[in-house]
C-alpha cells in the first residue's frame, strides 16, 4: 500500500490500562491515543522517554514544506516545533518552489512509538528528508518506492549530496531554538570539509543512519519546566578526533550502538494518558 494512502489509527487502548503502560507485558498505549490533551503545550520529560500535553497540530502542506506519511498519525508538536517548520518553508520557498518534505514528529500525546523511532517522544523532535520534492506529486512519487534515496555510499557522500541537503542542515543548525540535530557521520565529515569547521557544526551531530534525512531536536522551551534537557554539546564545531572515532573499527564492532533497556517514564505520563 502506498505511504499516502489513508489508514484508519488504532483503536484507543486507555480503558484496558492501569496507571502503568498496561496488563500485558510491554504493552505500549501511546500508538492507539487519538488526541491530544486539552490546554497548554508542556513537554514532559526527556526525547526518548517522555510525553506531550497540549500537543498542536502540524498541517498537512504550507509555504515551502508538505507533511509527508501522514498515516501514521505522527504530526504533533509543540508550537514552537511547528512555528520551526513553517520558517523552515518559507526560506526554502524564498529559494525556489520546491517542496521540504517534513516526516515524523510526535504522537497525539507523543510517548513511545510502534516503531521508527526510539526519540520523538515529547514533541520536540522532526525528520526532514534531504532531497526536496517538485510538487506533491513528484513527492508521492518518490515515497511509493520507499525512502527518498541515501545521500552516503560507502562512508562518503555521493551524487545525491548537495546544496539543498546542506541548506537544510545548515538553516536549523543556525537556528537558537534548535538543540542539535544528527546526520551520517559521512555527512558531517563532508561539512566540516567544505566549511573548515564553521561554529554552526557543533549543533550537527554524527549518528549511525540519517543517510537520507536529518533528525532535528530544539531545545526545552522555557513554558515547560518539566522537560529534561539533554546533555551539554562539548565545545567546538566536532571534526577532529571525535568524528574520527565513527569511521574506526571500534564504532563499527556489533553492539557499539546498542539500545538501552526501555525507561520508565515519568508519572505526568501515566496521568496525561487518563487527562481530558
Amino acid at each position: 500500500m502506498s505511504p499516502w494512502c489513508s489508514r484508519p489509527l488504532r483503536p484507543l487502548l486507555l480503558l484496558s490500562l492501569s496507571l502503568g503502560w498496561g496488563a500485558g507485558a510491554g504493552a505500549n498505549p501511546w500508538p492507539g491515543v487519538e488526541r491530544p490533551s486539552i490546554g497548554p503545550a508542556r513537554v514532559i520529560g526527556a526525547p526518548a522517554n517522555g510525553c506531550l500535553a497540549g500537543a498542536e497540530v502540524l498541517p498537512g502542506a504550507g509555504p515551502g514544506y508538505l507533511s509527508v506519511r501522514r498515516w501514521r498519525g505522527r504530526y504533533y508538536g509543540h508550537p514552537r516545533l511547528l512555528a520551526l517548520i513553517e520558517a523552515l518553508g518559507r526560506a526554502q520557498q524564498a529559494r525556489d518552489e520546491r517542496l521540504v518534505l517534513v516526516g515524523d514528529l510526535s504522537q497525539p500525546r507523543g510517548g513511545r512509538m510502534s516503531g521508527g523511532h526510539r526519540s520523538h517522544q515529547h514533541g520536540l523532535d522532526v525528520d526532514l528528508w534531504l532531497t526536496l520534492a517538485a510538487s506533491p506529486a513528484d513527492a508521492r512519487a518518490l515515497l511509493d518506492e520507499g525512502d527518498p534515496p541515501s545521500l552516503v555510499s560507502d562512508d562518503r557522500v555521493n551524487r545525491h549530496w548537495g546544496e539543498d541537503a546542506r541548506f537544510l542542515i545548515e538553516w536549523a543548525a543556525r537556528r537558537p531554538e534548535v538543540d542539535r540535530l544528527f546526520v551520517n557521520p559521512a555527512i558531517k565529515r563532508t561539512l566540516c570539509d567544505a566549511t573548515g569547521g564553521a561554529d554552526w557544526l557543533r549543533k550537527v551531530r554524527p549518528w549511525w543512519g540519517h543517510d537520507a534525512h536529518t533528525h532535528v531536536r530544539l531545545a526545552c522551551p522555557e513554558d515547560s519546566p518539566a522537560c529534561e534537557p539533554q546533555s551539554p554539546i562539548p565545545a567546538g564545531p566536532g571534526c577532529g578526533a571525535e568524528l574520527d572515532w565513527w569511521f574506526s573499527a571500534e564504532a563499527r564492532r556489533p553492539g557499539s550502538g546498542r539500545r538501552a533497556a526501555e525507561p520508565t517514564p515519568p508519572a505526568a505520563c501515566a496521568r496525561l494518558l487518563h487527562a481530558p
